[in-house]
């Protein structure tokens, strides 16, 4: 057996029925020329992906991550540990379903959001996948779920672009949880901390950057009007179990324009764009506080020899969104000079120090998520989380001879935190996941056509 690490350990001790603890996706595909075809299913989907599910499931061995479950006894003083699953039952994580006619994206999405507010067996290995049959244009769809103490969203995202090719005729690819385990991604958490533990002087530089921290993090704090100021809203109170998603995607170009207008960066641009949707959402219900929202982005620190974690580290910066400007134009110059000086800030520390931030990041969330009573009744430190990870950069790409059309994250919302937007890039588009608690966030799918008006109007800037 091996222990659990202490950050994994955090997502196992944080988790109930509200707040289920696994990061997902849903991948959309075009069925391959002549799958299928019959007389009773004329969309031609059931025979290939019968074909495909059986494939899955005879899969000839399991990636070891994803063969090990999650103990927790008596016999180990509290301290919770994998174990391998010697018998691991491939037709239970892996699953066939079909869509009630017609088969849009409603129902897909309808779906989706019942999978994702369901939690994880853990007398299992703790992941869950779906084939999904029956979308309408000739497509089908693979929901893919695994738990945050397993792997982390980046993680998940590299492990899927292994499962996929350029070549359009090849077959017998694995799912991710038959790729060899040579695959085995050092990215989880233990990964990122035995890498730190390995570099060289990490011990006295470790002290050096604890002691260095304090004064450039007060500054980052004293000097910056948003982190920690966010206002009170609907996102920021207690959640139930239950989930509804959302996905749409945009094509770069269109982004593109305007941060050539701007001078912004596409991140920006993104930023803007969920801005706006995200003030007329919050109108259209009437619950637009006066103060500007703010939103903690992960950033993806590149370019270091230093850098933990194979030259990339992880920290936060909160981004403040203007959502009290009416102006488009304002509102993504605002954006622009809060994540330019909080960018600036990040970099004038070492890489373990923008890991320390970025673990404070996430960590200033817990007391809402974790203590009851506490979400909704105190200033949130941010009020959501907007991510934006950048996916494969090769396209168009196939599964199994099958056309991957868009991939849409499916992350993590906490009690305090309703509402999570993540991002991800793909053929020159932008695929947009949204994930929010069913009721604390109304009609969430409205968000999408709010999207959209917002990055017209970015694009009306002149």
């Amino acid at each position: 057996m091996t222990a659990v690490g202490p950050l994994d350990a955090m997502f196992l001790l944080g988790e109930t029925r509200e707040q289920a603890m696994h990061v997902g996706g849903l991948m959309l595909f075009e069925l391959p020329e002549g799958a299928g075809r019959d007389h009773v299913f004329p969309e031609g989907s059931r025979d290939y992906l019968s074909r495909l599910y059986h494939e899955m499931v005879a899969a000839p061995s399991v990636n070891p991550l994803f063969g090990r479950r999650v103990r927790n006894r008596a016999l180990d003083f509290g301290y919770w540990s994998w174990e391998q699953d010697d018998e691991i039952d491939l037709e239970y994580h892996v699953r066939l379903s079909a869509l009630p006619r017609p088969g849009r994206f409603r129902e897909l999405f309808e779906l989706t959001s019942r999978l994702h507010g369901t939690q994880l067996d853990r007398r299992r290995p703790l992941w869950e996948m779906q084939l999904i049959e029956g979308v309408e244009g000739r497509r089908f769809a693979l929901y893919s779920k695994v738990h945050h103490s397993m792997i982390d969203g980046v993680t998940a995202l590299r492990w899927m672009q292994d499962t996929l090719t350029t070549d359009p005729a090849r077959t017998g690819m694995p799912a991710t949880f038959a790729l060899p385990a040579a695959a085995e991604s050092s990215g989880t958490a233990d990964g990122l901390l035995t890498t730190v533990a390995r570099m060289p002087g990490t011990a006295g530089r470790l002290l050096a950057d604890l002691a260095g921290l304090t004064p450039v993090g007060l500054k980052s704090l004293l000097h910056s009007t948003v982190p920690f100021q966010a206002p009170r809203t609907i996102f920021n109170q207690s959640i139930t179990g239950a989930r509804r998603f959302a996905a749409q995607s945009w094509p770069i170009e269109r982004l593109e324009k305007v941060r050539a207008i701007t001078g912004a960066t596409l991140n920006d641009v993104m930023l803007a764009m969920c801005s706006g949707a995200l003030r007329n959402y919050l109108l259209e219900l009437n619950a637009l506080p006066d103060k500007a929202l703010t939103a903690m982005v992960p950033v993806s620190l590149r370019g270091s020899s230093e850098a933990p974690g194979g030259g990339n580290s992880l920290s936060t910066l909160i981004a403040d969104l203007a959502t009290d400007e009416a102006d488009p134009d304002r509102r993504i110059r605002r954006i622009m000079t809060s994540t330019s000086y909080s960018k600036g800030v990040l970099s004038a520390l070492s890489p373990l120090q923008n890991l320390m931030i970025g673990a404070l990041g996430f960590g200033v969330a817990g007391p809402a998520a974790i203590l009851p009573g506490v979400a909704g009744r105190t200033t949130p430190p941010y009020n959501l989380v907007i991510s934006n990870v950048p996916g494969p950069a090769e396209s168009p790409l196939y599964w199994n001879r099958s056309r991957l059309l868009g991939m849409y994250p499916a992350s993590i919302v906490l009690n305090g935190q309703a509402l999570n937007i993540s991002v991800t890039s793909y053929d020159h588009q932008l695929h947009f996941g949204l994930v929010g608690c069913r009721r604390t966030v109304p009609h969430l799918q409205r968000l999408l056509g709010h999207l959209e008006t917002s990055l017209a109007d970015l694009e009306n800037i002149h």
